[in-house]
């Protein structure tokens, strides 16, 4: 009886066969031996009769047993279901966010896509939320997941219920809606810029989350899911080119840019490599004297099949693949080589990109090529940009300190264009401006642009820093800025950029022309 009462704990899976069925099949089993026991009451039959009941229970058992089994069975069966499942959702579910991660999107993207209904869209957002980094390492990753974790609430709340949402990856989110038209998708991505782009406060800190978006959409730009992806990742590239919250729509044009940017780099590689690149000088001048004071390097790339590339065009590239690290370091030693060959009051400047400042042991490289050429550090001049410091202050300035102690000079380059270029000024050891050649040669030159060069000549003057006027083209820009109280000038007036001999040679002219004229007036040697 016990055996038939604990049926009663089987699930209902199991209990799909009654206990009354297992009990007629022991009876019917049964049911002979004890139809033949009770008509011949013999001692073996009378055996065989006592029989008869443990012969039921066992058969009972037995099936209960069975039953049992098969309950451990399926019992085993949902765990190891619900495991893989609560696997599975782990692996395709970011952790700092709640959104699906990279794997997460693949498989959410497939069906989302392949049952689109007919008539609409799917709009694939790409975005890329800017100085992220800059956030982590400077208030900690707490904060920054606290940042990811805002930004995806965000996007939750503007996007459309059933749209697929994914942090894809360190500071990247995707999201992908099912939109009647492209009008939609714009409407959707200027609202999500706007929501994203606000700033988050989080622990007293005030946080801009600056985004960058790139916009695809199937099937206008591809109809499968890969290319759906590339076409917003390009999209995304070029709205990172752009301002703050800029949103890019894919275009072919992007394609061909990109086969073009890739066709560069792979070129620049093999210019690097075999020494193609080549150095130019163009003429620092001293505007009370007449002569040259030093000179600015700058690359030029005479391409075997394309003829002078600019470097507005292969210098972003070598930034965006890491070139310019290699690039930089040959522009420095070349020049340095170059210059080392010049007298000695003649002094070079040399262009340096963030990426540079910001690799390891950038300044004892430096040091590094100035040594090996016999380069007095104190020759040597660093034109760095406002963005450098509005990027990365901290490293930019342990950069400058370190050589500046060995003598090395910088020049605030395109001084008028930035942000905050007093406090610039003031914080760290720059010994020359360059007042941006907009100011002077630009579409908008007039009392105004006067007024500006004037204030920044006479703020050189009081710290005892020099003033370079940059695009210099006429003998009228050219008084207007001495008169104003620029020091130094260069630009097309004086000359265009020349190859090392060259440089040399204009030395030499100059050299020549002044002892004729010491010769020719004694009186004048002092001048």
């Amino acid at each position: 009886m016990r055996l038939l009462r604990d049926l009663d704990r089987v699930p209902a899976l199991c209990r799909s066969v009654p206990r009354r069925l297992l009990v007629a099949q022991a009876l019917l089993l049964a049911a002979p031996m004890l139809a033949v026991a009770l008509t011949a009451l013999g001692v073996p039959h009378v055996l065989l009769l006592a029989a008869i009941p443990v012969l039921v229970l066992g058969l009972a058992g037995a099936s209960l047993a069975v039953l049992r089994h098969f309950d451990e069975q399926q019992d085993l069966a949902r765990a190891s279901q619900d495991l893989a499942r609560s696997m599975r959702e782990q692996a395709q579910t970011d952790t700092v966010t709640g959104l699906a991660n990279r794997v997460g999107l693949e498989a959410a993207m497939e069906p989302f896509a392949t049952d689109l209904p007919l008539g609409e869209k799917v709009a694939l957002l790409w975005l890329d939320l800017r100085r992220f980094k800059e956030v982590n390492d400077g208030l900690g990753h707490q904060i920054g997941d606290k940042v990811l974790q805002e930004v995806a609430s965000r996007l939750r709340e503007a996007a459309p219920e059933d749209a697929v949402l994914a942090r894809f990856a360190s500071d990247e989110f995707v999201l992908a809606a099912r939109l009647p038209s492209l009008l939609a998708a714009q409407e959707m991505a200027g609202r999500i810029a706007e929501r994203v782009s606000q700033p988050v406060r989080i622990n007293g800190h005030r946080i801009g989350n600056g985004v960058s978006i790139g916009v695809a959409m199937m099937p206008d730009d591809a109809i499968a899911i890969p290319r759906l992806m590339q076409a917003a990742d390009l999209a995304l590239y070029h709205a990172k080119r752009g301002r703050a919250n800029e949103v890019r729509f894919f275009h072919d044009s992007m394609t061909r840019a990109l086969a073009r940017r890739k066709e560069i780099e792979a070129d620049l590689r093999t210019a690097i490599q075999r020494d193609e690149l080549s150095i130019f000088f163009q003429p620092i001048i001293d505007l009370a004297s007449g002569r040259i004071r030093g000179f600015e390097a700058l690359v030029r790339w005479f391409h075997p099949d394309k003829g002078e590339l600019l470097p507005a065009e292969f210098i972003p590239i070598a930034e965006e693949s890491g070139l310019i690290i290699t690039l930089g370091n040959w522009i420095t030693g070349k020049a340095a080589q170059a210059a080392a060959t010049w007298p000695d009051d003649i002094t070079l400047a040399v262009n340096l990109s963030a990426a540079q400042i910001k690799a390891p042991g950038a300044a004892l490289g430096i040091l590094a090529a100035l040594r090996e050429a016999r380069l007095n550090p104190a020759r040597l001049e660093l034109e760095l940009t406002e963005s450098l410091f509005i990027d990365d202050d901290e490293n930019t300035a342990a950069f400058m300190t370190d050589l500046a102690t060995e003598g090395v000079g910088f020049s605030l380059d395109d001084f008028g264009t930035g942000y905050s270029s007093l406090r610039y000024i003031h914080l760290h050891p720059f010994r020359t401006i360059k007042v941006d050649r907009s100011f002077v040669s630009g579409a908008n030159t007039g009392r105004r642009s006067d007024a500006i060069i004037r204030a920044v000549a006479e703020l050189g003057s009081t710290l005892d820093m020099h003033i370079v006027a940059e695009g210099l083209e006429t003998i009228e820009q050219v008084q207007a800025v001495k008169a104003a109280g620029c020091t130094l000038g260069q630009g097309y007036y004086f000359s265009r950029a020349v190859p090392d001999y060259m440089a040399a040679l204009l030395l030499t002219q100059e050299r020549e022309e002044h002892a004729q004229t010491i010769v020719a007036h004694p009186r004048r040697k002092a001048g």
